[in-house]
């Protein structure tokens, strides 16, 4: 995917949002560092453009609750989770550049029940790649692949690394 791509996708799941959810003032967007959290801002502008109203936004450091971060690095680096708003009553729109195993979601609703407990957390990833290993499944996609074990996706952004492009990447061996 290219910038325009990614764009076009952003706008996409960013209507199917808010007709899905028009009750704004009960809305909330939360992303996933780094790059959710990247796409997670891009969607409030939208949402907040067309509907003239802003939800409430928070980030989720999930740095702490991985199941590998202790096999990565004996001190994790964290830049913290952040929720200005409390989520009780909230419909809370998880945001994450792409869905895999499950794993990463998994951890950041534990980090946003850490907070409170929503109405309800809805998920959306800009892709979806496939092979889950929990329960999880998005409500907002922009775009499905199926890749081989052997591949990955790697979502770039202008914010974290200065374009928006979506690559599929080969795994080293």
């Amino acid at each position: 995917m290219d910038e325009a791509a990614i764009a076009r996708s952003l706008e996409r799941i960013s209507s199917q949002i808010f007709e899905n959810n028009p009750n704004i003032k009960k809305l909330a967007i939360v992303g996933i560092r780094e790059r959710g959290d990247d796409l997670a801002k891009r969607i409030l502008k939208i949402v907040e453009t067309h509907c003239n109203e802003k939800p409430a936004f928070g980030q989720v450091d999930i740095t702490l609750y991985r199941d590998d971060f202790r096999e990565l690095t004996d001190i994790p680096v964290t830049k913290g989770s952040e929720f200005r708003f409390n989520p009780k009553d909230m419909v809370v729109i998880l945001v994450d550049d792409v869905l895999y195993t499950g794993r990463t979601v998994r951890s950041a609703i534990d980090v946003i029940l850490d907070f409170g407990r929503p109405r309800s957390i809805q998920l959306a990833v800009l892709i979806d790649r496939g092979g889950r290993e929990l329960p999880i499944c998005p409500d907002y996609v922009g775009l499905s692949v199926q890749l081989r074990v052997d591949e990955y996706v790697q979502v770039l952004t202008a914010e974290t690394d200065g374009m928006d492009q979506v690559l599929l990447r080969l795994r080293k061996k």
